[in-house]
């Protein structure tokens, strides 16, 4: 029979990590105290040598065991390839001279005394954890990849937050774990949604595959769930990016009777206090300092800025780059970014070349130059020394300047701002700062549309509920909202904002955005039914649990801390899923599928 076992931490009784299994230790906790005991491992044969010694590896970490000299266990360990399933018995044994240092358990080894093969592994393994291996193959045997130390310490940060915000928020805020459909309808806006279509008696219908809770949320305010949250799967068509997957995990918080302030705080609150022990070195302050949208854009040039990187967009104020003006340009505005004691970090036109190609894909993007001081002459219409007096230049500084349309230019400068800061090593380094972007305009212009700058649920400001009634575009895109984002490290690791409770005023926004109120009847029905003021927030688990496993650095990929994640064009390497259908399943939903090759 399989029993129980405790471990005696402090006051209190914990059990043993090997606690209902058959083993009775793992690879990674024997140490010196344990000399003379007989005991039971297992894991994966990670190294050996000699026919003799072997190092047997599990989740927890490493111990060395060696055969007697004369033992015919020798011959089997000869033929028994990398990454098969051991089980060893045997006794503990000082390793004296011969300690491992590098190794936790070095101090001593296990002498065999039993070997058994649990399961034999492929000789012609892939891969093997912990050696390098391009993407492609680490995702198609992902399996083997996930024994790996980085997806272990990954996969268990990632454990230890979801365990410790859930433990805040509902033993110490009296939070509801509320679990919502993942089966939905159509949401205006946003971004693209998969659908899933309806078997009969629903032919020619379909579901979509909600973005957020969003509605959801909302209802059980609706409904005095007044304190709900879910660590929420969610879905959106978008092809997957370093920081983005099809299919990813938010933490989501809703809460009525509450203000802008309170949801701020109780985030913060919960970050920290859910923040792993271990990481507590790049742990943020809190409070944690808020910049206007205004600020952001015309300091960064981007409403996510990195915090860490000192370097602010300046205007100029001279006429000494007026030779780049353009008779046609309305609206042109030169400015520069000084990037101070940076000159010696070579800027390659290999790299200049891709940050033109970058900057030039997005229809922001403006013309920009970049004096080096490697560089003869900057310009020809004027002098290097003109231009280094102008801005207290020194050889030890890099000018960048931009010029054309003024909002562009902000823009353009913002990006540079990042790229220089990943030349120079500024983004990588370990530490995390944090602030809220607070002010952000309600609408926006995107191609000529009046569209939500965030999404259609957000209240205005108090002072300017009056202008949601105006007619003239340029009066709503004066309009303040509620709504408020979380910006660690240069990444937006969430969003929230109070949203709108009245029912009529929802539907007149969605009237002026366009979007067809018929879609929504049901959330303007139970906004109509007595919906008290509410609000909340939606953190992006992955990529900010992709930040706090690289010590701060907001440049790692989300799929490093998922367990099974998709390719950049949506595909799972592994199963390779997608997967065509047969007739039956075509026939049972009422469908057909053509492919891209059918185009």
């Amino acid at each position: 029979m399989i029993t129980a076992k405790h471990l005696s931490v402090g006051c209190r009784r914990l059990l043993s990590t090997s606690s209902y299994t058959v083993r009775s230790h793992t690879c990674g906790e024997l140490n010196a105290s344990n000399k003379k005991e007989k005991v039971s491992v297992m894991g994966w044969l990670s190294h050996k040598r000699m026919d003799r010694f072997f190092v047997l590896r599990d989740a927890y970490g490493s111990v060395q065991a060696t055969i007697p000299e004369n033992s015919e266990l020798r011959r089997l360990l000869k033929d028994l390839p990398y990454e098969s399933i051991v089980r060893v018995d045997g006794v503990v044994v000082d390793r004296g001279e011969n300690r491992n240092i590098v190794m936790k358990t070095g101090d001593i080894e296990i002498g065999v005394e039993k070997l058994t093969v649990l399961n034999k592994a492929v000789s012609n393994l892939p891969l093997l954890p912990d050696v390098n291996a391009n993407e492609r193959t680490r995702l198609k045997y992902r399996y083997i990849d996930l024994r790996s130390d980085k997806l272990q310490k990954s996969l268990r940060i990632r454990s230890e937050f979801v365990h410790n915000l859930r433990k805040f928020l509902v033993e110490k805020s009296g939070f509801v774990d509320v679990e919502t459909p993942t089966l939905f309808r159509h949401t205006p806006g946003g971004a693209t949604e998969f659908v899933v279509p309806a078997p009969s008696p629903n032919h020619g219908m379909a579901y979509s595959l909600p973005q957020s809770p969003q509605q959801f949320k909302q209802l059980l305010m609706v409904g005095a769930i007044d304190r709900y949250f879910q660590i929420a799967r969610c879905y959106r068509d978008e092809g997957s990016k370093g920081d983005r997957q099809p299919e990813f995990t938010q933490v989501d918080v809703e809460m009525s009777f509450t203000t802008q302030e309170g949801v701020m705080q109780l985030i913060e609150d919960m970050i920290l206090a859910a923040w792993p022990e271990s990481l507590n070195h790049i742990k943020p302050k809190s409070p944690f300092p808020r910049i206007s949208y205004s600020e952001a854009m015309t300091k960064y040039g981007i409403d996510k800025p990195d915090m860490r990187i000192p370097w602010e967009i300046e205007d100029v104020k001279s006429g000494i780059f007026d030779f780049l003006k353009k008779k046609d340009c309305e609206n042109w505005r030169a400015r520069v970014i000084v990037f101070r004691g940076t000159g010696k970090n070579a800027i390659s036109n290999s790299m200049k070349n891709e940050w033109k190609r970058l900057i030039q894909m997005n229809e922001n993007g403006r013309n920009f130059a970049i004096c080096h001081p490697s560089q003869k002459s900057w310009f020809k219409s004027v002098d290097n020394q003109k231009i280094m007096d102008e801005f207290g230049l020194t050889e030890d500084d890099v000018l960048i300047v931009c010029w054309g349309e003024s909002d562009g230019v902000y823009w353009t400068l913002g990006q540079l701002r990042n790229y220089v800061a990943e030349v120079c090593g500024l983004r990588s380094k370990s530490g995390v700062t944090a602030h809220w972007v607070v002010d952000f305009p309600l609408f926006s212009f995107e191609e000529g549309q009046l569209v939500s700058t965030h999404h259609p649920f957000t209240a205005p400001v108090e002072k300017d509920k009056e202008m949601l009634f105006e007619s003239d575009n340029q009066k709503l895109l004066q309009i303040t909202g509620q709504h408020y984002d979380l910006v660690m490290n240069g990444v937006e690791m969430g969003g929230g904002s109070i949203r709108i409770e009245n029912s009529e005023i929802q539907r007149h926004v969605l009237k002026v955005l366009g979007e067809p109120t018929e879609e929504m009847e049901h959330l303007l029905n139970a906004l109509s039914h007595g919906a008290p003021p509410h609000g909340g927030f939606a953190l992006g688990l992955d990529r900010f649990v992709a930040m706090l496993t690289s010590d701060g650095n907001p440049l790692t990929p989300v799929r490093d801390v998922i367990a099974f994640p998709k390719t950049k064009n949506g595909k799972d390497l592994m199963s390779d899923a997608p997967t065509t259908l047969s007739q039956k399943q075509l026939q049972r939903y009422g469908i057909t599928l053509r492919s891209d090759a059918d185009s």
